[in-house]
């Protein structure tokens, strides 16, 4: 990573829905080139979080910039920039990919001979080329969450915020798409990562952010955070900070009661 310049700058974030605060003052820096690992507990905050760095939601308290422009003030500006593969694919079923693709190259304004160069290459490479011309509406889980990858990065955007991106892929797909991640990285590109398959965190992930009831609670590398802790994995170091230690407990007994 040869540039240090801030990508993401979170200041003071605090997230409210009516009376409940769901973000309760984050303060995070990203630097170009960085993947960043954002975990934590269902309902803790981490998809509030990526939908406000890409102007999804508007009304928040503090400061947030990405590429040096404030998502509330310009949130155009960053969506042209960025990449983003949420947790549920939503597509336009009655689409094939061919014309998903085509429609996602429009919204960019990309040259329309680049687009179908790109969604021809892309699809190949990710096994869907026999199904270009198909309607989406008979696509399983995992063939949808491929377009939805490709979409989010045929406009070769600065930032990717991924949000579960692993939903529904088979074995190959998630090694290809762990490859995918770490070599754009490596040429600059920055990766917002959040998901709950902690052992893909831990092996893509330059810095892990783990985030509980609306607070950041451990911000370091993997090896930074184990030592803190004196733990052998993060799944062992999660548990340890979000205080779900008792899983073992509940297993046992969840057993107990099959019997």
């Amino acid at each position: 990573m040869e540039s240090t310049l801030p990508v993401i700058q979170i200041r003071n974030l605090q997230k409210f829905y009516d009376r409940s605060q769901v973000l309760k003052d984050i303060n995070l820096t990203v630097n170009a080139g960085e993947v960043v690992g954002y975990i934590g507990p269902n309902g803790a905050g981490k998809s509030t979080t990526i939908k406000i760095l890409i102007g999804l939601l508007p009304e928040f308290d503090g400061e947030v910039s990405v590429l040096g422009f404030d998502v509330r003030q310009n949130p155009m500006e960053v969506k042209r920039r960025i990449g983003y593969v949420p947790e549920q694919a939503q597509l336009y079923d009655a689409l094939t990919p061919r014309e998903y693709l085509g429609f996602i190259g429009q919204l960019h304004d990309l040259d329309p001979t680049e687009v179908e160069r790109k969604t021809g290459d892309l699809l190949r490479l990710f096994g869907l080329d026999a199904n270009a011309d198909d309607r989406m509406t008979t696509f399983s889980k995992g063939m949808r969450q491929k377009v939805l990858l490709i979409s989010g990065l045929i406009h070769n955007p600065d930032i990717l915020f991924l949000d579960e991106p692993l939903s529904g892929l088979d074995a190959n797909a998630v090694v290809l798409v762990k490859e995918i991640i770490r070599q754009l990285a490596d040429s600059g590109k920055t990766i917002f990562y959040s998901s709950h398959i902690m052992d893909v965190v831990e092996r893509i992930s330059d810095r892990i952010v783990i985030i509980n009831r609306g607070e950041v609670i451990a911000n370091g590398t993997f090896d930074e955070l184990r030592h803190l802790r004196e733990s052998g994995s993060l799944e062992q170091l999660f548990t340890q900070l979000t205080g779900s230690s008792e899983q073992s407990a509940v297993a046992e007994a969840f057993i107990q009661a099959l019997k």
